[in-house]
């Protein structure tokens, strides 16, 4: 079993920044590719960033590209969102996913899911 820890989340001004992390454990990290992903009030899940095992391949959303960057630390087994220039619409709960792959890839189908961390972006 894999286990997600998030954190790092909290209340931001609107054009301020934070970084979230997300712990795992349980299994080799490596052998995950990680996404982030988030989920306003009232609406769906939706992807927001991923990142291969090795960290050379990254996709994000549209509407955070330029300003969130996901990065990996293996030595950690860790996974970071920085999120800069925040705005009031990237308000809610942010979750970490983990999918197990076996080349260094991202097929977004993922196994393992965090409890995710509250992120308010206010005025």
């Amino acid at each position: 079993q894999v286990q997600l820890v998030e954190s790092g989340g909290g209340l931001v001004q609107a054009g301020g920044s934070l970084r979230l992390s997300c712990a795992a454990s349980g299994r080799t990290f490596s052998s995950f590719a990680l996404g982030w992903f988030r989920q306003a009030p009232g609406k769906e899940r939706e992807f927001v960033a991923a990142i291969s095992w090795s960290g050379s391949l990254t996709f994000y959303a549209d509407s955070v590209k330029g300003r969130f960057t996901i990065s990996r630390d293996n030595a950690k087994n860790t996974v970071y969102l920085e999120m800069n220039s925040l705005k009031l619409e990237d308000t809610a709960v942010y979750f970490c996913a983990a999918e197990v792959v076996n080349r260094d890839y991202v097929y977004h189908e993922y196994d393992y899911w965090g409890q995710g961390t509250q992120v308010t972006v206010s005025s």
